[in-house]
C-alpha cells in the first residue's frame, strides 16, 4: 500500500463514520483526487461524482463559476476554488465537496501566479465552504500528487 491508498483509506473512514458523500471539482489534477479514491474498494459508499472542469467553459457550464469570478479573479484563485467546490455540492448528492485549481507548470506561470500555485476549497452541506492556497515546489507529476494530499488531508480534517 503506498501514502496515496492509505490516505484515501483514512478518507473513506472519516466519511464513512458521519455517512457522508464525497464529489470532487478538479481542474490541474485531472482527476487525480477521484482516481485516488476509487482506488479504494469500497469507495462507492463514500464518493458520489467527480467534475474535472479544466476549462473556464466547464467551470460556468458544469459549475456555475460566474464570469465575473473568472474575469476578476481568474481560474487559479480562492474565490474561483470556492465557486468550484459550491457547484460541485450543489450538482451532487454529496454532504462535503473539494475543488482544486492551479498551475501544475512546466509553463503557464507569472510573477503574481508562478507555477506550483494551488488554490483549494472545502464546501459543507450544513456548513459553509473553506479555503486555502498552497505553493508547491517539484515538477507536474509533483505539484500535482501533492495537491491531491492536500486536498484529501483537509477532507479527513473537515469529516471529524
Amino acid at each position: 500500500m503506498n501514502d496515496l491508498d492509505a490516505l484515501s483509506a483514512a478518507v473513506g473512514e472519516a466519511l464513512s463514520a458521519r455517512s457522508w458523500m464525497l464529489a470532487t471539482a478538479e481542474s490541474c489534477t485531472g482527476g487525480g483526487v477521484a482516481e485516488c479514491v476509487t482506488r479504494t474498494a469500497g469507495s462507492s459508499a463514500w464518493f458520489d461524482r467527480g467534475f474535472i472542469t479544466y476549462t473556464n467553459a466547464a467551470k460556468r457550464e458544469l459549475l456555475g463559476v460566474a464570469v465575473h469570478t473568472l474575469d476578476n479573479f481568474g481560474a487559479v484563485s480562492e474565490e474561483a476554488a470556492a465557486e468550484m467546490a459550491q457547484g460541485a455540492l450543489r450538482e451532487s448528492g454529496a454532504q462535503i465537496s473539494l475543488a482544486v485549481t492551479g498551475i501544475a507548470g512546466p509553463g503557464g506561470g507569472s510573477t503574481t501566479k508562478p507555477v506550483g500555485l494551488v488554490c483549494f476549497a472545502w464546501s459543507l452541506l450544513d456548513g459553509g465552504t473553506h479555503t486555502a492556497r498552497h505553493q508547491f515546489t517539484g515538477d507536474r507529476a509533483n505539484i500535482r500528487k501533492e495537491s491531491v494530499i492536500a486536498a484529501l488531508s483537509r477532507v479527513i480534517v473537515l469529516a471529524r
